[in-house]
């Protein structure tokens, strides 16, 4: 049972995040209304450089923002409570593409394009797409640990379980949950809970929950049986609008898991997006697009790269390595050299001599202070990434995608179980994936093996879009790499 002393606190931490609630919504309509309209301003600005002939820039422009706002509203990112980044992207794109195409379709029906200007119309379409999602990341960037941000949410257990969902919302901002008490039935589990403060039994969260008007409650027992679950619903649903029940499914892709109605039986239908030939297709003409773009910036990087290695080691400044493709086909893929000739036997030798590096290898199959890099050039290749930009060569090719699981060479593949091989194997290699993106280096065997797993499981082109543009944030960091 809490201590008065615990209960005061806490009572205090929730009026503080409870004071303004409208504040959320108000700060993401001026932030979108603003990303908006500099949106409309910066594309007529440039396409009047570009067509200096064009009249001003009409105000029924504007109807496009409003549009946008409504478009947003109904599509639930007002407050946007519980929505995945990815999910916010898809909504964002589909709400600005929909207010887009009905101005489109009315100036084409009234036969008058007050827009003035195509080109700054379709340029300031584009613009949106990019700078909303750019001024709601740097909301939740500053905002994301506020208290007032987001909404506070009591936690329905104190275990394992619980510990895992309370790191994840912490790490996952963007869902705008707080957790702020905890509640269990076990007497040993009171005290903290990831930092969170578990201050009662089950019996007391319809009291707690009217006392701190907590209107959102995650039950965090996997293992209740159905018959308790139940009856604690019966009571919680009483005083919480919003419950949401974690259940006994870890390891089980989440992001496109829908329920289903099957005459009065709860269902959960469970996609495996990347086995459908229509998402495969659209998949690879993405990355032909892109790539082909951005060999126009790679080319160039790569040839100084490659003239930076040769001033510093002899031999080529390129070098193929065989990895398992998709089907378990083997492909050369092509870097840029980072180490020295005769790596290899750097390697064998230092692990044989120095333990606490062997140990590292075998978590990793990386290690931080790695002598086989070559000084200056590798260091800077491998923090910034650039020694994988050759790959585009093999994303043109087919032989990878923009995004994927990496493809490890063979001595790193035999570390994992024979299960997550196959589900790599079902799809495409990436140039970059979600463990470069979260984890990169800092990941070991298993959180490759997870975040891969549920991006096989959970792709989406929203998904491999946030994965590219979160990459590039990981680059500029360099987070993680050596």
């Amino acid at each position: 049972m809490a201590t008065t002393a615990q209960s005061n606190r806490t009572s205090k931490g929730l009026t503080l995040a409870l004071a303004r609630p409208a504040l959320r919504i108000a700060v993401l309509v001026a932030t979108d209304v603003a990303s908006l309209s500099l949106a409309v301003l910066c594309a007529f600005w440039y396409w009047s450089i570009v067509n200096p002939t064009i009249p001003r820039q009409h105000s029924a422009m504007y109807l496009a923002v409003a549009l946008c706002i409504a478009a947003f509203a109904v599509h639930g990112l007002y407050p946007g409570i519980g929505l995945h980044a990815v999910q916010h992207v898809r909504r964002i794109f589909r709400s600005i593409t929909f207010a887009y195409l009905l101005l489109t379709a009315s100036m084409v029906l009234i036969k008058d394009w007050w827009a003035n200007s195509r080109g700054g119309f379709f340029l300031s379409w584009i613009l949106a797409l990019f700078m909303v999602p750019l001024g709601r990341w740097l909301l939740n960037h500053f905002f994301g640990r506020r208290s007032w941000w987001g909404v506070p949410v009591m936690i329905l257990g104190a275990g394992h379980t619980a510990g895992i969902l309370i790191r994840s919302l912490r790490e996952n901002r963007v869902l705008a949950y707080h957790p702020v008490l905890c509640l269990d039935d076990d007497p040993e589990k009171q005290g903290m809970c990831e930092g969170v403060p578990v201050i009662g039994a089950l019996s007391e969260a319809v009291q707690l929950a009217r006392q701190h008007q907590i209107k959102y409650a995650i039950v965090a027992i996997p293992r209740m049986s159905r018959t308790a679950l139940i009856n604690h619903l019966r009571e919680w649903s009483r005083v919480f609008p919003y419950i949401l029940i974690v259940p006994d499914l870890f390891g089980i892709g989440s992001m496109w898991v829908e329920p289903h109605d099957l005459g009065g039986i709860l269902s959960l239908e469970l996609r495996h997006q990347l086995l459908n030939p229509a998402n495969r297709i659209i998949k690879r003409a993405t990355d032909l697009v892109l790539t082909s773009a951005g060999m126009i910036v790679a080319v160039p990087l790569i040839a100084l790269a490659a003239l930076w290695i040769r001033l510093v080691s002899s031999g080529s400044p390129f070098y193929r390595q065989e990895r398992e493709g998709r089907g378990g086909r083997t492909i050369q893929i092509l870097k840029l050299r980072t180490m020295y000739p005769d790596a290899e036997k750097m390697l064998k030798r230092h692990l044989d001599e120095d333990p606490e590096a062997r140990a590292e290898w075998d978590a990793f199959c990386k290690l931080r202070n790695d002598p086989r890099i070559l000084p200056g050039v590798g260091h800077f290749l491998r923090r910034t990434s650039v020694d994988e930009l050759p790959q585009l060569i093999n994303v043109l090719r087919g032989e990878m995608s923009l995004v994927g699981p990496r493809p490890f060479p063979s001595y790193h593949n035999d570390r994992f179980d024979q299960d997550f091989r196959e589900l790599r194997l079902q799809v495409t290699p990436g140039l970059t994936g979600l463990w470069q993106m979260k984890a990169r280096s800092d990941g070991n065997l298993d959180v490759q093996a997870a975040l891969d797993s549920y991006y096989v499981r959970n792709w989406s082109f929203w998904l491999d879009l946030y994965i590219m543009v979160r990459t590039v944030r990981v680059l500029v960091n360099r987070s993680g790499a050596y």
